[in-house]
């Protein structure tokens, strides 16, 4: 089946790379990129072939949607009129409900709801998927089918969608700012910064690693890491007395209410 994405910033062109990585060929590809340098540069770097957006609409079986929650409305007024009844829509746009999507394109275009992550730019992504009303398990199929050519897929009500923007939508940022502030320390302690990240950032992957091949619960693996007495409940005694874990269920449940606001202002 011909997929075109519609949108070619990072996400765009990390889907695109991954699909001709998992064996999609560059002729079933199109993309739609408004900026021309942009798209010479794309064509060039993968061979596929860059059309506007109507076209882009008529000659696809899938299009996956591929911008910013702001720009959507312009972008199915564009494509509105050529699309067809049985064509797939897979949306990216964070808070852009199917029901949105739904009222803005002919009846018979089934939409998928998608919340990627950034880690998808290293095949290591987490894709939450949501069913439109017109979904069928063939469409959800095809949308998991390109998704995991980027990290793995998982089903989810769409009425959790914003939760799952919180949690792994978000999550890296999470991530990314705890591994910054234990670098900062290891500087502070003397370690030379190169020396910190390295030593940070494996200690991250390989936790990770451990959480995914061990199965175990998070609890477990803390606390055979904690000797009684020693460095590591000393470390864990001054993050609980901070309510570090406090601060974690506040930040998500802003980003979680974040993401309701935002696809309240989309459905109006």
């Amino acid at each position: 089946m011909s997929v075109a994405i519609l949108g070619a910033g990072v996400m765009g062109e990390t889907l695109l790379s991954g699909l001709l990585r998992a064996g999609r060929r560059a002729e079933d590809l199109l993309i739609s990129e408004r900026r021309t340098e942009r798209g010479k540069e794309l064509e060039e770097r993968y061979g596929v072939e860059v059309v506007d957006n109507p076209t882009a609409a008529r000659r696809a079986d899938t299009l996956v949607l591929v911008v910013k929650p702001q720009d959507m409305g312009v972008l199915l007024g564009e494509i509105a009129d050529h699309v067809q009844p049985g064509q797939l829509v897979v949306s990216l746009a964070a808070g852009i409900t199917t029901r949105y999507i739904e009222s803005r394109l002919p009846d018979g275009v089934a939409v998928v709801r998608v919340m990627p992550n950034t880690p998808a730019l290293v095949d290591e992504g987490m894709a939450a998927i949501s069913a439109g009303s017109r979904c069928d398990e063939g469409h959800l199929h095809e949308a998991e089918q390109l998704l995991r050519a980027t990290g793995r897929v998982l089903r989810v009500p769409e009425k959790q969608q914003d939760a799952v923007t919180a949690i792994s939508g978000t999550g890296p940022a999470y991530v990314f700012f705890v591994v910054e502030a234990m670098i900062e320390a290891g500087v502070h302690l003397g370690l030379p910064r190169a020396t910190a990240t390295e030593l940070v950032v494996q200690t991250v992957v390989g936790s990770a690693k451990l959480l995914r091949e061990t199965g175990e619960h998070p609890t477990v693996l803390r606390e055979r890491v904690t000797s009684p007495a020693g460095t590591t409940a000393a470390a864990l005694r001054l993050l609980e007395e901070g309510k570090v874990r406090a601060d974690f269920l506040a930040a998500i449940e802003a980003a979680r209410d974040r993401s309701r606001a935002l696809a309240a202002a989309g459905d109006e």
